[in-house]
């Protein structure tokens, strides 16, 4: 039994991705559409290049598919949209199934977030709470999951009562896409730093809470899509009236380099983000409530909000996937849940690089040698920065040591430096990626979210002195710990500075320029490798260096 899972239009109008299971529920592959069709955030495209990967992992056929689940009730939200399901499929992943259709179904928006969250987890009962702009009912909901029961939704709020869209508000108030709210997190940061009295917007009421900005009449149930983003669009302009007021201003005076410098810019942020934490906090205790155990699970783009998610108590597991990518997953889980779960899940299920394609052409203009790990050590402890892409890609939007630039952070100058490489903000901050032993001596512990870089955590004396460039302004990093083999060519480098006497960590961000999406296959890392200002690239087992004096490799 074969299940291809998606989020796909015309309800999935961003991060469109697909995951393929087997008849055990165990992932084949899943990608998101981005990564291969080089769009970042792959706004209203089908995953058919995700769809066909998976299917080439797999060595079968799209006519071989029994059922493609797919991540929203796109009944509700497109009523007669389709003639038939065929006709849905076409639009929606852009297969050629032939003659043979796969049975078609539809699951809940925030039923799939919950279902990739609590099946990707260690737990066998947990609370579940799924926060994000909005579902086809819902903006908030809370779960009840159980190994070898029925999910149980214990509560939800409704759309325009959403976390997301208080979020998305801030953020373009700010100048940012609605897709940039990491932005937005950063930017707060440097309000908690300075110690910023923000107007609370959130009210806690019992076992409810209550935004400044009230929900607006909707029609649970039946909301077609066009009525939600007419409901989003008022929602989220009511919440920019509201920063401007306590701003003094409908945006910010300084360009976007310099925020940090704006306290305006600041105060809208932290506000923002101040909401979220207040919601969020209050929500976990209600779903830990309602579950009855502590063991809680959380899913929806909100939960992609590190900050957040790092003044949560444990026992706490987000997956790589929380946003709207990650349905793909949850979709097909719902349809057929994993039948074994021996460890939490691992997030390298993407393309390989492809780097045995690669001809001599294809690097005549660089200088090859086989990967050295003691010259990767040396290099790294010369100050170079480099990038790494390496064995199957990561989902989700962390780079987790498969598709990522390295470099020792043993000076505050190394974020600077980083950041002009990336041809981004220089107030954005970076993470510091470790081996769990040392991790626990740089940062407070984490049980979970350190695995995949999704939970901030405050760094000990001894971080802020060997690891000063992945500490953020507020004293807080967002911290990954390697197990083992998982980032081979990472593992190593940070094994061999040990060695060395030297602090085993290292700076860890994206593989990716400005405005372009995590390099995928052996082609993006050689076409970024020359764009940016980089100083080597490990790729599979050779390191590669410029020939040019700018390089750095001449």
């Amino acid at each position: 039994m074969w299940i291809l899972g998606v989020n796909a239009p015309p309800a999935g109008r961003h991060d469109t991705a697909a995951c393929l299971i087997d008849g055990d529920g165990r992932i084949v592959a899943f990608s998101e559409e981005e990564r291969l069709n080089r769009r970042r955030h792959s706004l209203y495209r089908k995953p058919a290049g995700a769809a066909r990967f998976c299917l080439e992992r797999a060595g079968i056929g799209a006519a071989e598919i029994d059922v493609v689940a797919v991540g929203w009730d796109d009944e509700q939200l497109h009523p007669g949209g389709f003639a038939d399901d065929a006709e849905f499929l076409a639009h929606a992943v852009g297969l050629d199934f032939g003659e043979r259709l796969p049975e078609v179904v539809r699951v809940g928006h925030h039923q799939a977030h919950a279902a990739s969250s609590f099946y990707a987890s260690p737990f066998r009962k947990a609370g579940v709470l799924v926060v994000d702009g909005h579902g086809e009912n819902e903006s908030s909901s809370i779960w009840t999951y159980e190994e070898g029961r029925a999910p149980r939704r214990e509560r939800s709020w409704r759309r325009t009562a959403s976390l997301g869209y208080a979020y998305d508000a801030a953020s373009t108030w700010l100048g940012f896409s609605f897709l940039d709210a990491g932005k937005t997190m950063g930017l707060a940061a440097y309000g908690r730093a300075r110690g910023i009295r923000t107007e609370s917007l959130v009210a806690i009421e019992g076992d409810d809470f209550a935004l400044a900005v009230e929900p607006l009449p909707e029609r649970p149930g039946r909301a077609t899509a066009e009525e939600i983003k007419e409901q989003y669009g008022h929602t989220v302009a009511r919440w920019r009236e509201r920063y401007a007021r306590i701003a003094g201003a409908d945006g910010p005076r300084a360009a976007p380099d310099r925020l940090a410098d704006d306290p305006r810019a600041v105060l809208i942020a932290y506000t923002a983000q101040r909401v979220v934490e207040e919601a969020v906090t209050h929500l976990a205790s209600l779903t830990r409530k309602a579950a009855g155990v502590e063991e809680l699970c959380m899913s929806g783009g909100v939960a992609l909000n590190c900050s957040t998610n790092g003044t949560l108590p444990g026992p706490l597991y987000v997956p790589p996937v929380p946003h709207d990518a990650g349905v793909a997953l949850g979709a097909a889980w719902t349809v057929h849940p994993p039948r074994s779960r021996t460890a939490p899940l691992s997030p390298y299920l993407g393309s390989d690089t492809g780097a045995g394609t690669l001809t001599a052409a294809d690097t005549e203009d660089l200088r090859r040698t086989p990967l050295d790990i003691d010259e990767l050590a040396g290099l790294l402890l010369d100050g170079r920065i480099g990038a790494v892409a390496q064995g199957r890609a990561e989902v989700g939007p962390r780079a987790l040591c498969h598709r990522s630039i390295i470099a020792v952070p043993d000076t505050a100058d190394v974020n600077t430096r980083v950041n002009a490489v990336k041809n981004r903000e220089q107030w954005r901050p970076f993470a510091g990626v470790t081996r769990p032993g040392y991790g626990a001596r740089l940062w407070e512990r984490q049980e979970h979210l350190s695995r995949y870089m999704l939970g901030a955590a405050r760094a000990t004396e001894l971080g802020r002195r060997v690891a000063p460039g992945v500490v953020h302004v507020d004293g807080t990093t967002r911290p990954q710990t390697l197990d083992g083999d998982e980032a081979p060519a990472v593992g190593a480098a940070l094994d061999a500075l040990a060695a060395r006497g030297a602090p085993p960590v290292l700076l860890n961000t994206s593989f990716n320029d400005r405005g372009e999406p995590v390099v995928d296959r052996a082609r993006d890392a050689l076409a970024a490798f020359r764009s940016m200002d980089l100083d080597f690239l490990v790729l599979e087992d050779a390191l590669y260096r410029k020939k040019s004096p700018s390089g750095g490799g001449a």
